[in-house]
């Protein structure tokens, strides 16, 4: 199953989620279900938020590793939403 988990970032957490970012990147990769992500930017062109696409057996594994994303653990996110997705393109 593919989740798009859509995460926006507090109001002023840039420095939170630079201080996270190794960790967060090394999840990403550990965890073997991610089948793409990236930063959402603002105009500026600073990070704001996340998209992740998660391939996972249900929606229970996806809310399972959300709420163990080293952003999440560190209180980054203002909002996480994890919205079923089904791929048409690429």
């Amino acid at each position: 199953m593919l989740i798009a988990l859509i995460a926006r970032d507090k109001p002023d957490h840039l420095q939170t989620r630079l201080d996270n970012r190794a960790a967060h990147l090394t999840y990403l990769e550990e965890t073997g279900v991610v089948a793409q992500a990236g930063p959402l930017l603002d105009q500026a062109g600073d990070m704001v938020g996340s998209l992740i696409i998660l391939d996972v057996e249900d929606m229970a594994a996806g809310e399972a590793w959300a709420a163990n994303d080293p952003y999440n653990k560190a209180g980054l996110f203002e909002a996480v939403e994890l919205i079923t997705w089904k791929r048409v393109i690429g």
